[in-house]
């Protein structure tokens, strides 16, 4: 295993790390308080607008698309060598990821589209979202079915001459409701018939087509996630696209999924952990300059063992993620499939260990908003069921760790 970073990523972390300290960790108060400024005006999924001008400026450092694998739409890097640059974000992960037009879920859209889309379909959808004019979503999960198994999925996808008419409802539909959000790409039953994992396809509903009803947003924790277009519960009341809509071969969701959620996931986890990297920061800033019961607070046993655990996590975590990285890079996703789902619990693990004794040596502070703390915590908390619960991925690499002893299994 070779987990050495090309020139090319050493080159474009480092012009991260630049414009992290000059412009984006400077903007994070603004973006907080336009935020703050667009929720009391009753427009709480107005994008801030210091999003434009972090915009800007990353495109003119050449930080941009740099999570897609192609020369043709992004930066040509490999799994590994965009890991470290996600990481990055992930320390400003309200603002960075966006601002670089490298956030979820648009990145695996982009994705998606790149891979499968007709040419009219990428110079309807993928071309705007890759210029980072428009946005979109992922219509997947359902409120009405357990979603973990996503055979249970049972919006319905039903051809009517040359077009397709979509029947459902679904939530946790990210950034549905942000203006910009132009289209969702809807995972439902087309082929009732068929087997178990070809029942399923993938279609591109324009969010202003009769029929769409974006009911409302679902909060994580209280936060609404505004500025990033909430979690939207949308109803799909017999909406009808043409049949060019269909994104990728009838019955191919489930295949489509994979495909999208495999690198997906790495970009999730180095993000995590690079939110976990600024907090274990924080804990550590905040340990030497508190004083209780008459000694700094990182001179306490318990601090410096939260400490130090802290770091074991997280250094464990990211050498399983940088392997998968590399193991997606030259076997493909789906010989790696046990890693990704092994990195999938123990990133999100890690990253909460250290965030929540980050919040613990902060105090009350850590609770409040005076902090980022807390936002991160429980953004965090929702990895453990995002893109499959802990216990299904849990599941996958037991059964592959049977297997090598019963074949029953």
């Amino acid at each position: 295993m070779e987990f050495a970073h090309s020139p090319r990523s050493l080159e474009l972390q480092e012009k991260v790390r630049q414009f992290l300290d000059e412009f984006v960790y400077p903007a994070e108060h603004v973006f907080e308080e336009q935020a703050a400024t667009n929720r009391a005006a009753g427009t709480p999924f107005r994008t801030p607008a210091v999003l434009a001008d972090l915009k800007r400026e990353a495109r003119s450092r050449g930080l941009w698309n740099l999570f897609l694998p192609d020369e043709k739409h992004g930066a040509g890097l490999s799994v590994l060598d965009y890991a470290p640059i996600a990481e990055l974000s992930g320390r400003s992960a309200a603002i960075a990821p966006e601002a670089m037009n490298c956030s979820a879920p648009d990145t695996g859209n982009m994705e998606l589209l790149a891979m499968f889309a007709t040419e009219q379909q990428s110079a309807t959808w993928l071309d705007p979202l890759l210029a980072g004019e428009i946005r979109s979503c992922f219509s997947m999960t359902e409120p009405d079915v357990a979603s973990s198994d996503a055979t249970n999925i049972a919006l319905r996808i039903t051809a009517d001459g040359d077009d397709y008419v979509v029947s459902g409802r679904k939530w946790w539909s990210t950034g549905a409701l942000r203006p910009e959000c132009r289209v969702a790409i809807v995972m439902g039953v087309s082929d009732p018939e068929a087997g178990k994992y070809q029942r399923h396809s993938m279609i591109l509903v324009p969010l202003d087509t009769p029929g769409v009803t974006i009911e409302r947003s679902t909060t994580v924790y209280g936060y609404d996630d505004g500025p990033h277009g909430g979690h939207g519960v949308i109803h799909y009341d017999d909406v009808r696209v043409p049949a060019d809509n269909l994104l990728g071969p009838r019955g191919g969701g489930f295949m489509m999924a994979q495909a999208r959620l495999g690198p997906g996931r790495i970009h999730h986890c180095m993000r995590a952990l690079g939110m976990a990297e600024r907090a274990l920061e924080l804990m550590c800033a905040r340990a030497v300059s508190r004083s209780t019961f008459g000694q700094p607070i990182a001179k306490h046993g318990v601090v410096q063992e939260w400490i130090a655990e802290s770091r074991l996590a997280l250094e464990q975590a990211r050498l399983l993620v940088l392997k998968t990285a590399w193991l997606i890079d030259t076997v493909g996703a789906r010989e790696a499939r046990t890693e990704i789902a092994a990195i999938k619990v123990a990133a999100p693990r890690a990253a909460s260990y250290v965030l929540d004794r980050a919040v613990q040596v902060f105090g009350a502070a850590g609770v409040s908003s005076d902090t980022p703390l807390a936002a991160a915590w429980a953004q965090l908390r929702t990895l453990h069921l995002a893109d499959g619960p802990d216990e299904v991925h849990l599941r996958s690499v037991a059964r592959e760790e049977l297997r090598r002893h019963d074949d029953r299994t």
